[in-house]
């Protein structure tokens, strides 16, 4: 598809944001949609877990009166992708904000992790990120509107972390470069492309609830002395997203209490 570029057009009173891997109860996925239903969003949410996607929305748009709707789909199979999108098109109001949250992790370090394992990692974090992306963008390249936020993380800064080993920081670290890229190639198009890299978030994705043990371990190198919530890092993607945000792109911002200050 070959468009040319045009100033970017006037934010919507209701824009669509679809946010991937919202299924989650206690991820930052769910906490963004709910953020974003609240501030007058309509919300997609994509979740290989369909009935998980679908309770949440319906959920949500009980809670805050904004359409939502949950779709099943697998993001590292483009076709599963491609229908989701037709269906959020045909849905829901204009299509604004992508909110990259899917992912997995693994903890197996780099000498011990396999081909297949590191596959698996990638196909779903930096594959399946693509996909959605590039069949969103095309939709907000049309519209010549855009906000897109890739969830990185610290791991990806640092070189691993407390969890997440070799086959995620790299990922994550795709995902940094990837939206850089974008800001670059899809900003005549009205499109901005930025990321957030938490750090230690009380997430299940850091290996289940965090015990009291660890959250001590933890918040020795958290200089705000205590652990994150996807609530702090749901309120910096709002921003991100809104329509007061038309300047930033290109950026990473580092949600992580100050446990890595350079």
């Amino acid at each position: 598809m070959t468009l040319q570029a045009a100033p970017a057009t006037e934010f919507p009173r209701m824009p669509t944001a679809v946010v991937t891997g919202a299924a989650s109860a206690r991820g930052i996925g769910q906490a963004t949609a709910r953020r974003l239903a609240g501030d007058g969003w309509a919300v997609a949410i994509l979740d290989l877990d369909g009935a998980a996607a679908a309770s949440v929305a319906e959920r949500i748009a009980a809670e805050s009166g904004q359409p939502a709707i949950g779709i099943g789909a697998d993001i590292a199979e483009p076709r599963q992708v491609d229908a989701a999108m037709r269906r959020i098109e045909s849905e829901l109001p204009q299509l604004v904000g992508l909110v990259n949250n899917a992912g997995i992790s693994s903890p197996t370090p780099f000498l011990e992790v396999g081909p297949a394992e590191w596959r698996r990692v990638f196909d779903v974090n930096v594959h399946g990120t693509f996909h959605v992306t590039q069949a969103a963008a095309r939709i907000m390249a049309r519209n010549r509107l855009g906000r897109i936020v890739n969830v990185s993380s610290a791991s990806a800064e640092r070189g691993g972390g407390v969890y997440g080993r070799a086959a995620y920081s790299g990922s994550k670290a795709a995902l940094l470069g990837m939206a850089r890229t974008w800001a670059r190639e899809l900003g005549g198009f009205g499109i901005t492309a930025n990321s957030v890299a938490p750090g230690s978030i009380d997430t299940d994705i850091m290996g289940g609830p965090l015990t009291d043990d660890r959250k001590r371990v933890l918040l020795q190198e958290l200089p705000v002395g205590r652990i994150g919530t996807v609530d702090d890092v749901a309120n910096l993607i709002a921003f991100l997203l809104g329509a007061q945000a038309g300047y930033i792109t290109g950026v990473t911002y580092d949600v992580n209490g100050g446990s890595h200050i350079a």
